[in-house]
């Protein structure tokens, strides 16, 4: 590992001091865990940035494949990291409370993964269309590209909203696209393709096949629960409680209820039987 030496990081301190201020209670657990990997792998890069960075030569060509689980999560600088973490840490917190912590931490995996799929798929195009292969070296790091995914998915988990863009009022639906191109504006050594890659992969979740697909991959694990469906029903102390809505697709049974009174006999019946 390299651990960054040399200078004082105002960014991280800064970052710090921002999560400080909202306090690490008030963080759900898989928003500050994303916060702290990149961190951590911030000040211990577990490569130097071109081993760790995305691009149609490393991936796609040489098949570096671990690149794509890297490249989310290394910076090029301080102030990179904070940008990103500060926007990682809003979203976030709206987004953790409203699917809940096992949800979100599944997309942050596959969004950090096929964001880096997209981002090879849109370099080569360039290569194609444009005939300019320095498309193919172009080497990309940070998270912006899953930020940008979970504000489409904030969008549409909190629509009617307005964002603000340079001090413009936009209809949050229209804002990750008002962003993309600002962004390239503002600071056009940023990566447009990767941070589209967001914003597409993120619309393949919320009008496209993505969602379906992931919960079909989760299907077998009990611990995944589709974060819109609220779960059949639960065991209180007295008995087991259901909704009654009704289920989208297979079949399922209530629980069977009883009256409060065939409950006491039953219970009187077991403390005969012992």
């Amino acid at each position: 590992m390299q651990r960054r030496q040399g200078r004082v990081n105002a960014g991280l301190l800064l970052l710090l001091y921002q999560i400080s201020q909202v306090g690490l209670q008030n963080i759900p657990s898989v928003t500050l865990g994303v916060l702290a990997l990149n961190i951590f792998l911030f000040l211990n890069p577990v490569r130097p940035l071109h081993e760790v960075c995305i691009s149609v030569n490393e991936g796609l060509y040489r098949k570096n494949w671990q690149r794509l689980l890297l490249s989310p999560f290394h910076h090029a600088d301080d102030w990179h990291l904070y940008y990103n973490m500060i926007s990682m840490l809003w979203k976030g917190i709206m987004l953790e409370k409203k699917i809940k912590s096992i949800w979100f931490a599944y997309i942050i995996a596959v969004f950090s993964v096929l964001i880096g799929v997209v981002y090879m798929v849109l370099e080569f195009m360039l290569v194609k269309i444009l005939d300019d292969p320095s498309y193919e070296i172009n080497c990309a790091v940070g998270f912006s590209g899953v930020l940008f995914a979970l504000k489409v998915l904030n969008n549409h988990y909190n629509p009617g909203r307005v964002s603000s863009v340079l001090g413009l009022q936009i209809p949050s639906k229209y804002a990750c696209w008002v962003e993309l191109v600002a962004i390239h504006l503002i600071s056009p050594g940023t990566s447009f393709a990767g941070h589209l890659a967001g914003i597409l992969v993120g619309l393949m979740y919320t009008m496209g096949p993505l969602k379906k697909i992931m919960k079909a991959c989760a299907g077998g694990i009990s611990s995944f629960t589709d974060p819109a469906r609220p779960r059949d029903y639960y065991s209180d102390f007295g008995g087991a409680t259901y909704n009654n809505e009704r289920r989208p697709y297979g079949f399922w049974f209530p629980p069977e209820q009883h009256s409060e009174e065939e409950i006491r006999r039953q219970r009187l019946r077991r403390f005969e039987r012992r």
